[in-house]
């Protein structure tokens, strides 16, 4: 039995015209074309002005020269810029607005040094160096000898071409700018932070600072403390409007309590008192917060953190809480004009866990 779609196929082809069929000669064979794949080989090489003119190519020379040179003043800038511009100086620039100096300043002159090295060496290599297009012949992946040596070869001509050696000014000068570049992430080094030194070991508090009440900025007498009252102070010279303010009132702010002489335990610190005002830093020996919460039966200050509590009638010995360091005292006297005053700095460092961290 036929089948119907064999049957539709064929009386399909009987229903098209002789003048729609393909003719005889086009079911040869196809005629060869031309290659269409043909080499079209290489245009003729042109010569440069810099290849013909020698005065043409000191004047290349002497622009690589100068972005080099550029490169380098703009490397040097960048240092400069990151020693000079405060952290936190704000500048207006157009369209930018308001933005900071200081990194502003290190994008540019970065920005600038290296445009100026990758500018000077597509511009050497643009005009100074051999500009002829050469073309070889595909060989396997493994190199034969003789290739090897061709490739070496052509790399000591290529040297030769580029006029490494002739052009001492473009040598000296990349190799000054490219020697200069890597002192910028040098510098930034810098940003690890400084070596913190002696500064935690010291305080604002000196001989002679008089002591100034934080509520009324006014310095303090001795009747000023009332008996059983507790003062929060400050050494003078600290304005709260200052920008290091927060970093020197965290280390010098301090209370001051009025005791009976006869309440005081610790003889030494009734010593470094006067007429049993005593003067303790307020910062909590465990985490640094303000151990301003004062019992005045008891002669207590609580840190409102941790509940660690300080026995300030015996030298602010730690009586219970984390806190494992008592309150550093500063020793005050009053002066001819009858103000209050430290006779130096704390001999203990004031905060938390100092000791822990040598």
């Amino acid at each position: 039995m036929s089948n119907p779609d064999d049957n539709d196929s064929r009386n399909s082809h009987n229903n098209v015209s002789d003048e729609h069929l393909p003719s005889e000669q086009e079911r040869g064979a196809v005629a060869p074309a031309d290659d269409p794949f043909a080499d079209p080989g290489l245009p003729p090489h042109e010569h440069r002005r810099q290849d013909i003119d020698e005065r043409a190519a000191k004047r290349s020379e002497r622009t690589v020269a100068l972005l080099f040179t550029v490169s380098m003043l703009s490397t040097i800038g960048f240092i400069a810029s990151y020693v000079a511009i405060p952290i936190d100086k704000i500048v207006y620039i157009w369209p930018f607005g308001h933005i900071s100096g200081l990194n502003f300043a290190l994008g540019l002159t970065l920005g600038v040094a290296l445009f100026c090295i990758g500018a000077g060496a597509v511009h050497w290599a643009r005009t100074l160096m051999s500009d002829e297009e050469m073309s070889d012949e595909r060989h396997p992946i493994e190199a034969t000898p003789e290739v090897k040596a061709q490739v070496l070869a052509d790399f000591a001509q290529g040297t030769k071409e580029s006029q490494f050696g002739r052009r001492k000014l473009v040598r000296t000068t990349l190799f000054g700018a490219l020697a200069l570049v890597p002192l910028s992430g040098v510098v930034l080094l810098r940003d690890l932070g400084p070596l913190p030194g002696t500064k935690l070991r010291h305080t604002m508090w000196k001989p002679g600072s008089l002591i100034i009440n934080e509520n009324t900025m006014q310095p303090l007498r001795p009747e000023d403390i009332t008996l059983g009252s507790l003062t929060q102070a400050m050494p003078e010279g600290l304005d709260p409007h200052d920008h290091n303010f927060q970093v020197e009132i965290a280390k010098a702010a301090v209370m001051l309590v009025r005791l009976e002489p006869d309440d005081i335990k610790d003889p030494k610190s009734a010593e470094w008192g006067h007429e049993g005002i005593l003067c303790f830093s307020k910062i909590c020996t465990h985490i640094g917060c303000p151990a301003t919460l004062y019992e005045q039966q008891t002669h207590h200050a609580l840190c409102p953190c941790h509940q660690s509590t300080f026995d300030l009638a015996d030298g602010a010995r730690v009586l219970f809480g984390p806190a494992g360091h008592p309150l550093p005292q500063l020793r005050i006297k009053v002066n001819d004009d009858g103000y209050l005053e430290a006779l130096g700095d704390f001999e203990e460092p004031p905060g938390p866990s100092f000791w822990e961290r040598g």
